[in-house]
C-alpha cells in the first residue's frame, strides 16, 4: 500500500477534524466562496473546510487519499442534505480525472503538505486552478513552538528514520520553498504570498483528553507511540506530550483550547490573456 494512504488510514483523522471545526469554518468564510464557484478541497478529511464551503453555496469537490476519510465526508455531506458536495479517493501528487483549469479555489488545509513529491503537488494544484482563480494552502512550520509543529517534532524523535530521498511535509511551512515549488510550476513570485496565521483545537474536557485522541487517531502520533512501546520509550513519549498539551492550552475549566500556528499560502494563478 502506498504509505501515505496507510498512514492516514491507520486512525480515524474525524476524531482530530472535530476538534477543528469552527477554524476550518472560519476560514472558508474568510475566502469569499459563495454560490457559482467551483472548490476543491485536497486533502480533505471528512469535511472540515468541504463542509462549510458547499454550505455557503459553492459546488465541491473533496479529495482525499484516505477511503474511511472519503466515506465519512460522502456521510457528512448526505447527513447535511448537501447535494452540491462529494468526496472522492485521490492522491494530490496526481490528480487524475481531474480537468484542467476547473476550479475557482482550491484549498489544501494540513493535507497536501503530507503528500509525496511536492513539486508534483503544486504543480497538480496550479493546473486544475482556474486562470484568475486562488489556491489556499495551511503547513504547519518546522520548529514552530506551537502545538502541532512540536507534536511532530516529538513524534519524528521516537519513530525510525524516514527511508532515502524522504521530503518532510513541514519544509511546505518553509516561505522559501513555496516560492521555489509554485515558481516551477508557472508561478511568479508576486502572486505568492506566505503569511503566519492560527488554527484553533477546541476539545470538551482536559488536555490529557485531547492527547488521548492524537495517540489513538492521529497517524503520525500513532507511529511514533509503536515504535516507542517496541523500545520501551512509550512513557516518555506521553510524558513529553503530556506537558506540550498541557502547557499549550489557554482554555479555562474542563474545556481545553489550543491555538496552532501555521504558514496561510496564497497562490493566484494569473488570468488567462486575452487574444
Amino acid at each position: 500500500m502506498n504509505p501515505n494512504k496507510a498512514l492516514w488510514e491507520k486512525g480515524d483523522f474525524t476524531k482530530i477534524a472535530a476538534t477543528m471545526r469552527n477554524s476550518g469554518r472560519a476560514l472558508i468564510d474568510s475566502l469569499g466562496v459563495g454560490p457559482g464557484m467551483a472548490v476543491l478541497d485536497l486533502g480533505c478529511g471528512d469535511g472540515t473546510t468541504a463542509v462549510p464551503a458547499a454550505e455557503l453555496g459553492a459546488d465541491v469537490l473533496g479529495i482525499d487519499i484516505a477511503s474511511n476519510l472519503v466515506a465519512a465526508g460522502n456521510a457528512r455531506a448526505a447527513e447535511a442534505g448537501l447535494g452540491n458536495l462529494r468526496f472522492q479517493e485521490g492522491d494530490a501528487s496526481d490528480l487524475a480525472g481531474i480537468d484542467d483549469d476547473r476550479f475557482d479555489v482550491v484549498v489544501s488545509m494540513f493535507g497536501a503538505m503530507f503528500a509525496p513529491r511536492p513539486a508534483d503537488v503544486a504543480r497538480e494544484m496550479v493546473r486544475v486552478t482556474k486562470p484568475g482563480g486562488r489556491i489556499v494552502m495551511g503547513n504547519w512550520i518546522p520548529g514552530d513552538p506551537t502545538l502541532v509543529a512540536q507534536i511532530l517534532k516529538i513524534s519524528a524523535a521516537y519513530t525510525p528514520p524516514p527511508p532515502e530521498g524522504f521530503i518532510s511535509p513541514v519544509s511546505w511551512g518553509i516561505a522559501a520553498n513555496v516560492v521555489e515549488r509554485f515558481g516551477a510550476a508557472g508561478i511568479a513570485p508576486g502572486d505568492i504570498v506566505c503569511e503566519p496565521a492560527t488554527y484553533v483545537f477546541r476539545y470538551p474536557g482536559p488536555p490529557a483528553g485531547l492527547l488521548g485522541a492524537f495517540r489513538c487517531y492521529y497517524g503520525p502520533t500513532m507511529n511514533a507511540f509503536a515504535a516507542a512501546q517496541g523500545n520501551g520509550k512509550a512513557d516518555d513519549l506521553h510524558n513529553e506530550l503530556a506537558a506540550l498539551f498541557a502547557v499549550q492550552n489557554t482554555g479555562s475549566g474542563d474545556d481545553t483550547v489550543i491555538p496552532a500556528t501555521f504558514l496561510k499560502v496564497t497562490v493566484r494563478k494569473p488570468a488567462a490573456e486575452i487574444p
